[in-house]
């Protein structure tokens, strides 16, 4: 494959730093981001999308739906309630990722163990030359451990 280079284009295609969708995917892309857009499938208050995402944290969570707010895939409405109530809802913008990133998921699901297999295989290679594998995120490491890991 082609290395892009300063000012380059390979195929047509410009180099990555130049490439005006790379901040947006960066954006959606992101840990939080796309289990958020995927949960909204009606609007939800904060706490809720907040109890489905285990793991995230106020703050974070916090950033992730200004962010999102921000590139229109979201909407924050507060709510006429005491003490005041905050939901969050998918713009038709937000909606329109949907169907990508539900093929997205379902291409992820269906390679899973293929992909899986591929790791443990490498970070065995990795381990026969007397190469330290690359850490596996924790997110990952319950579900699939490192070849020669117990």
């Amino acid at each position: 494959m082609a290395a892009f280079e300063a000012g380059a284009t390979v195929h047509g295609a410009q180099k990555c730093n130049e490439d005006p969708s790379r901040p947006i995917l960066d954006q959606i892309a992101d840990k939080w981001s796309m289990p958020v857009l995927g949960f909204l499938d009606e609007p939800k208050r904060f706490n809720e999308i907040r109890r489905h995402l285990d793991g995230v944290t106020q703050r974070v969570l916090t950033q992730t739906l200004r962010r999102l707010e921000r590139n229109g895939m979201i909407v924050r409405r507060v709510l006429p309630t005491s003490p005041v109530g905050v939901e969050y809802s998918l713009t038709r913008l937000g909606e329109s990722l949907r169907e990508p990133f539900g093929r997205l998921q379902a291409w992820a699901v269906d390679n899973t163990d293929a992909i899986r297999e591929h790791q443990r295989a490498y970070d065995q290679r990795m381990l026969d030359y007397g190469t330290s594998p690359l850490p596996v995120p924790a997110s990952a490491s319950a579900s699939a451990p490192v070849a020669g890991s117990h």
